[in-house]
């Protein structure tokens, strides 16, 4: 007497539509994904800018100068450091950085540079304009 059992577990076709499921999922999240992190990184670069713009300001209140060596962000005639993630070099050099105006312009750094083609710099000056380059300048500001 051979008694029936039924035997419960899923089929190699269950299984292969599950795993394709989760491809096309994958295929999607992925670059949206990288996207945001572009995004988020870029932020750096822009608070960086603001923040070197306010302590220029605060030197040309001081000194009525912006490119004065007193100036904390100052040196040399010059404006160089890294923004506070380490995603972006903020830079004022030349004429860029005189007496009465100054345009600071964020380089991306490592990863950063390689992934964000839409905003290849960003800048700012002395008159809260801001601007950018790269292959789409409006997702920059």
């Amino acid at each position: 007497m051979r008694s029936s059992q039924q035997q419960s577990g899923f089929t190699l076709i269950e299984l292969m539509i599950v795993v394709a499921i989760i491809g096309i999922l994958a295929a999607i999240a992925v670059p949206m994904y990288s996207d945001y992190v572009t995004r988020s990184r870029r932020t750096d670069g822009q608070a960086a800018l603001m923040q070197v713009a306010q302590e220029l300001e605060r030197c040309y209140t001081q000194y009525s100068a912006y490119n004065n060596n007193n100036c904390s962000v100052v040196s040399g005639g010059a404006v160089s450091q890294n923004s506070p993630e380490g995603f972006y070099t903020i830079a004022a050099t030349g004429g860029n950085l005189t007496a009465t105006t100054f345009i600071l312009t964020a380089t991306p750094l490592g990863a950063q540079l390689s992934n964000d083609t839409d905003c290849t710099t960003l800048t700012l000056n002395q008159l809260v304009v801001a601007g950018a380059t790269g292959a789409d300048t409006s997702k920059c500001w």
